[in-house]
């Protein structure tokens, strides 16, 4: 399978360090009684690892012409592979449920955060998600105050996140123009705020970070429907100044906050 060319429009770059997928296959610490789902198995390489784990393993190509050589290699009972969007999969028709399967994922990096939104978002949470981002992504997502930003909190609010290991970009045929990382995911078995209240914090924060550096003050207001002085009472309640900037706030504050109104 080493000779399909990497299509740019799928965003393809075949993982082909050994060592990189090794490291995968620990932190995803699968056992025979596991499944998991693969995304975007490509050339099989990080495919075969997951398989020698014993565990079930559903992988989604959407590439079609990897389908057929993926199909030939793999042939044993325990994997199934499925030629699909993955934006466009459903877990539950191939029994994914709340809990009962792990995700390990080199995605396509123009994808990664509308992947992310879904799986936190609209599918069966799985027990832990492995994937391999950019590298500046990692970073972001992992940022604290003073740095903090959107993806951060939105991640943060449904999992716990963890960087495995950074991966150069020698690691990938055709070789990417940016380094990698390999970041765990481990989602909360409970939230902080009610399920109603979680689409106000969501608008709340994009709200917060549409403006960079934009004071709380000049944010907040029209979203939470007060004026600035009640605003302003508020958030001094609270233990924030009017005049905090959002990329200073910490996920406790901005909980608070939420639970406040």
């Amino acid at each position: 399978m080493e000779n399909i060319d990497a299509k740019k429009s799928l965003g393809q770059n075949f993982l082909i360090n050994e060592g990189i997928i090794e490291k995968i296959i620990i932190s995803a610490d699968l056992t025979a009684e596991d499944t998991v789902l693969e995304v975007g198995p490509g050339t099989g390489n990080l495919t075969r690892a997951l398989v020698a784990t014993g565990a079930r393993v559903i992988a989604v190509e959407k590439d079609h012409r990897a389908i057929e050589d993926l199909q030939a290699e793999f042939s044993a009972p325990q994997i199934e592979i499925i030629e699909k969007d993955i934006l466009e999969f459903k877990p539950e028709d191939y029994g994914l449920t709340e809990g009962n399967y792990k995700i390990v994922a080199n995605l396509p990096y123009y994808i990664t955060s509308h992947f992310i939104r879904n799986v936190f978002e609209e599918w069966p949470q799985p027990t832990s998600i492995v994937i391999m981002v950019q590298k500046e992504v990692a970073k972001r997502i992992m940022s604290k105050p003073p740095e903090m930003n959107l993806l951060a909190l939105s991640v943060k609010y449904y999992a716990e996140p963890e960087i495995v290991t950074y991966v150069s970009r020698g690691s990938f045929r055709p070789m990417p123009t940016v380094d990698s990382a390999v970041i765990k995911l481990t989602p909360r078995t409970e939230y902080a705020l009610p399920v109603e209240k979680e689409a106000l914090f969501f608008a709340i924060l994009k709200s917060a970070f549409a403006e960079k550096r934009k004071q709380l003050i000049n944010t907040l207001p029209t979203i939470i429907g007060m004026n600035k002085q009640g605003t302003t009472e508020l958030l001094k309640q609270i233990g924030l100044s009017p005049q905090t900037r959002p990329e200073t706030v910490s996920m406790e504050y901005w909980l608070i906050l939420v639970n406040s109104l």
